[in-house]
C-alpha cells in the first residue's frame, strides 16, 4: 500500500467511504485489517486516505462488508485505480493543496456546477482577467505566485477538450458582468471571450439579473461535482483564503437546493446570453 502523508481531497473521500461501509456493517477496524492480513492501524491509515489500497482489496473489503450497492463499491473500486499523478501535480509544493484538490475533483466528475455573485467563474475567465482578478483578491501574494495561479485556471479547461466534455452549468449575478476588473478593456474582451465559451452544448451559462428582487445574496463562492454515483457527489465552498469540501448527505441536499433554487431565478440560457451581449455592447 502506497503511503500518502498529506491525502488529496480524492484519497481522504475514498477512505471516508470505506469507513462508511465498515460502520454500516457493524465491524471494528481490527476485524476488517484481520481479513486483510494486516494490524489495526492497516485499516486506520487506509480510511484516513494517508495508505493508498489496491481496487481487488477494495472489492474484497466490500464484499467483507456485504456492501449492496453494488454501483457505490464499482465507483470505489474506479477510484482506488485511477490513483496517479494528474496534470496539477506540476503545481503541487507551488499553489495551496485545495486548488489541485479541485483540479483533480473536475477531472472526475461526472458533471460541474457553479454559483458565483461578483466575478465571471474561473473557468470561463481570460488570462487578464483572472490576473486581474487574483491581483485583487490576494494582493499580498508574489507575482510568481499570481501568474501560477493564472496558469492553473486556465488548465482547468482540459474537462472541455475531451472526446466526451464534462457538462458544466454556470450561474452567476448580472455584478459579475457589470464589474470591471484590471481595465474597462480587459473587461470588454472577458465578455467577447465568455459570449464564445457558452455556445458548446455542454456549457449552460446563466445570470440573474438585477431585476429580480429575490435574490439570495452569494459571499463565498460555490462548486458541485457529480460523482459517478449521487452518494459520492462533493460540494465546494471557496472564500477569498479557504476551500472547503463537503460531502455529507445533508449538506449535499442543501447545496443541491441551493442551485435549484438560483437557477430559477436566473434568466434561461438564451436570456442571459442576450443580456451578456447587452452590457458588452456598453463598454
Amino acid at each position: 500500500m502506497a503511503s500518502a502523508r498529506q491525502p488529496t481531497a480524492r484519497q481522504a473521500r475514498l477512505g471516508a467511504e470505506l469507513r462508511k461501509l465498515r460502520v454500516a456493517a457493524g465491524m471494528t477496524g481490527a476485524e476488517a485489517a484481520s481479513f486483510l492480513g494486516g494490524e489495526r492501524s492497516l485499516i486506520s491509515h487506509v480510511e484516513a486516505g494517508r495508505w493508498g489500497i489496491k481496487p481487488e482489496r477494495v472489492q474484497f473489503l466490500a464484499s467483507h462488508y456485504s456492501a449492496a450497492d453494488q454501483a457505490l463499491v464499482d465507483s470505489l473500486v474506479r477510484m482506488a485505480r485511477e490513483r496517479g499523478d494528474g496534470w496539477w501535480e506540476k503545481y503541487r509544493g507551488v499553489l495551496p493543496p485545495a486548488l489541485l484538490d479541485l483540479s483533480e475533483l473536475e477531472h472526475h466528475a461526472s458533471y460541474l456546477r457553479t454559483a458565483q455573485a461578483l466575478i465571471i467563474p474561473g473557468m470561463f475567465q481570460t488570462e487578464e482577467y483572472a490576473r486581474a482578478v487574483l491581483s485583487t483578491a490576494i494582493p499580498e501574494a508574489p507575482d510568481s505566485e499570481i501568474e501560477a495561479r493564472v496558469e492553473h485556471r486556465m488548465k482547468r479547461r482540459t474537462i472541455f477538450a475531451r472526446e466526451s466534455p464534462t457538462p458544466y452549468e454556470a450561474i452567476f449575478h448580472e455584478a459579475a458582468l457589470r464589474i470591471s476588473y484590471g481595465s474597462r478593456e480587459i473587461t470588454r474582451r472577458q465578455l467577447e471571450y465568455l459570449l464564445e465559451a457558452c455556445v458548446p452544448s455542454y456549457v449552460s451559462v446563466r445570470v440573474i439579473p438585477f431585476s429580480v428582487d429575490a435574490f439570495i445574496g452569494l459571499t463565498p463562492q460555490l462548486f458541485y461535482a457529480g460523482g459517478a454515483v449521487p452518494q459520492l457527489d462533493t460540494a465546494v465552498i471557496e472564500s477569498a483564503h479557504e476551500m472547503v469540501f463537503l460531502d455529507a448527505e445533508a449538506q449535499l441536499n442543501r447545496y443541491r437546493s441551493v442551485f435549484a433554487t438560483l437557477k430559477k431565478l436566473a434568466l434561461d440560457v438564451g436570456a442571459s446570453r442576450e443580456l451578456i451581449y447587452r452590457i458588452l455592447k456598453e463598454k
